[in-house]
């Protein structure tokens, strides 16, 4: 992957990340929010909008990198990753050419 898509997917999902880390922490308190039934009396609320800002990194970042993937082109999709000398004997594209098998 090249650096310019991770400044595609890492970029955008950061800012995805930090506007719904404040729009959920505006309506949820984190001293009173549970993980399986348990209450996060241990953790600090740092340490929870900490979590909880990455957790909304990782879901944006999931969605980026889910879009670049499917904005691949036919060329990108179809390319043949061995080079013409060591494609198989019948592959229309090695360099003597001939039929399929």
């Amino acid at each position: 992957m090249t650096a310019q898509r991770m400044i595609w997917i890492l970029w955008p999902s950061f800012v995805v990340a930090g506007i719904a880390e404040a729009v959920f922490f505006t309506l949820f308190d984190p001293s009173e929010l549970t993980l399986f039934g348990q209450p996060l009396d241990g953790a600090s609320r740092l340490a929870i909008y900490s979590v909880g800002f990455f957790v909304f990194w990782l879901f944006a970042a999931g969605s980026s990198a889910f879009t670049c993937f499917l904005q691949r082109t036919a060329s990108e999709i179809n390319r043949c990753p061995l080079p013409a000398s060591g494609r198989p004997e019948g592959c229309p594209k090695r360099e003597e050419g001939g039929e399929c098998s």
